[in-house]
């Protein structure tokens, strides 16, 4: 899959201030300021994780969520909610079979179970006990294309006040190599959002010191429109602006403009530059797109072979996403919008 027109620049972040001559402008500090008040330092090195069992454990997101643990010294939160009608032994038991994994690991760990609807129950331990991430799992979709878990991993990703990791069926097990994060695939745009949600992706790659790769994905229909006031270069140019200013220098970022379905250029993407991970905002995200086969969240979710992180409407919301910025068509790949 290739497209003659589109070029990728491979740059450090301290040259993200400029392309072709032209001075693309930062946004103010006081900005930067703001949305640092909102995306908390503690996303990009967590010290509590969250991991939202099921019985039996997937054990693929069972693994991401350990090694996450291990890898930033994070107290690992074993959490289970069960229906009215079923009985919470059964839940405990099979948890402390986890925590004796986890313990094992060197990793202080708790179990929560809790009598009530999964997301509701999830999302609110988050809120009051501030935790810094949740990790959570989905299975293979059914015949009709809808996610076995969808209606609880989408109200999770549309709610929640912290950065939600999704391990799809298709994401590769990484435990051979601990989920060595090295690659960052980033969903990006002009649109307001994509502020926080490059913010968020290059916190990470700060972190665990990884390259990271700002895609925009312009529709077919609307490249003449888009590219009629400005080159494919002046926009990777402004997407690379995006890098806050403290992280000017400190990894390699990777811009890039194509053209095609938003949903296939981000998954094909990721194979190709074998991300570790894709981060995304939940803008957007509805019932219906998260259960049919059309829908972004499904495809991603259905397909990636990496993890992918999400930031809610709810956080995007926080720092101000409703603005409207130049370049931002209502049905374009907005940031990672689902």
């Amino acid at each position: 899959m290739s497209f003659p027109w589109n070029r990728c620049h491979a740059v450090l972040c301290k040259w993200a201030g400029s392309a072709e001559g032209k001075v693309v402008h930062e946004p103010p500090r006081l900005q930067e300021d703001f949305m640092t008040a909102v995306l908390k330092s503690g996303w990009s090195r967590p010290s509590t994780i969250l991991f939202a069992s099921e019985v039996p454990t997937n054990e693929k997101a069972f693994a991401f969520a350990l090694a996450q643990a291990v890898e930033f010294g994070a107290k690992l939160i074993l959490f289970h909610a069960f229906d009215v009608d079923d009985g919470s032994l059964m839940e405990t038991e099979h948890l402390e079979l986890l925590a004796e994994r986890v313990q094992s690991a060197g990793v202080e760990c708790k179990i929560v179970v809790r009598q009530g609807m999964a997301a509701e129950q999830i999302l609110a331990y988050a809120r009051d006990r501030k935790v810094d991430r949740i990790v959570m799992g989905t299975h293979s979709p059914g015949p009709i294309g809808k996610l076995l878990v969808g209606s609880v991993a989408e109200a999770v990703l549309r709610s929640s006040v912290a950065p939600v990791c999704v391990i799809g069926p298709d994401v590769v097990d990484g435990r051979y190599r601990n989920f060595a994060t090295r690659t960052i695939l980033c969903g990006a745009s002009l649109h307001a959002s994509s502020k926080q949600v490059v913010r968020f992706a290059a916190e990470l790659a700060a972190e665990q010191d990884a390259r990271l790769i700002l895609q925009n994905v312009i529709r077919p229909q609307e490249r003449a429109e888009i590219l009629a006031s400005r080159s494919v270069g002046e926009i990777e140019a402004e997407l690379r602006a995006l890098i806050p200013t403290k992280y000017q220098g400190k990894f390699i970022v990777l811009s890039t403009v194509l053209s095609g379905d938003p949903t296939e250029e981000l998954l094909y993407q990721s194979l190709a530059q074998q991300a570790d991970l894709i981060v995304l905002g939940a803008q957007g995200a509805s019932a219906f797109a998260a259960i049919t086969r059309q829908g972004v969240v499904y495809k991603v979710l259905a397909h990636a072979q990496c993890p992918v992180m999400t930031l809610s409407p709810v956080v995007l919301a926080a720092c101000g996403a409703k603005e409207e910025m130049a370049y931002a068509p209502a049905e374009a790949f907005l940031a990672g919008v689902f």
